[in-house]
C-alpha cells in the first residue's frame, strides 16, 4: 500500500505562484508513474500533469502547459507541482496520484493510489 499526502495549497491572487508537494510513504518502491489531477466545484476530476519514474518524461494538459512544471525527487519520495501565472480557472482541489504503470499516463484509471487533495484558490 502507498500513502500520499499533498501540501502547499492556499489562496493566491491571479498571476501568482504556488508550489504543491506530495509525500509518498509505504511501498514506494512499487511506484512508477505519478501525476496531478484537479477537481473544481461542480466539475469532474481532470488531468493536470504526469511524470514517469525517471523524471525525464512529462506530459501536461493544454490548459496548464507553459505555466505548470511537474517534477519528482525519488530519493525523498516526493512529487512537486510548480504553478505559475495562476488564473481563477485554476481554482480546484488538487490531487496527487501514483501508479504502477511505466511511462506517462493522463487517465485517472491508470493510477492506483490517491491523496486526499489540497485546495488551491485563485482570486481575480
Amino acid at each position: 500500500q502507498v500513502h500520499l499526502v499533498e501540501s502547499g495549497g492556499g489562496l493566491v491572487q491571479a498571476g501568482g505562484s504556488l508550489r504543491l508537494s506530495c509525500a509518498a510513504s509505504g511501498r514506494t518502491s512499487s511506484i512508477s508513474v505519478m501525476g496531478w489531477f484537479r477537481q473544481a466545484p461542480g466539475k469532474e476530476r481532470e488531468f493536470v500533469a504526469t511524470i514517469d519514474w525517471s523524471g525525464f518524461n512529462t506530459y501536461y494538459a493544454d490548459s496548464v502547459k507553459g505555466r505548470f512544471i511537474i517534477s519528482r525527487d525519488n530519493a525523498k519520495n516526493t512529487l512537486f507541482l510548480q504553478m505559475n501565472s495562476l488564473k481563477p480557472e485554476d481554482t480546484a482541489v488538487y490531487y496527487c496520484a501514483a501508479g504502477l504503470h511505466i511511462g506517462v499516463r493522463s487517465s485517472a484509471n491508470d493510477y492506483d493510489y490517491w491523496g486526499q487533495g489540497t485546495q488551491v484558490t485563485v482570486s481575480s
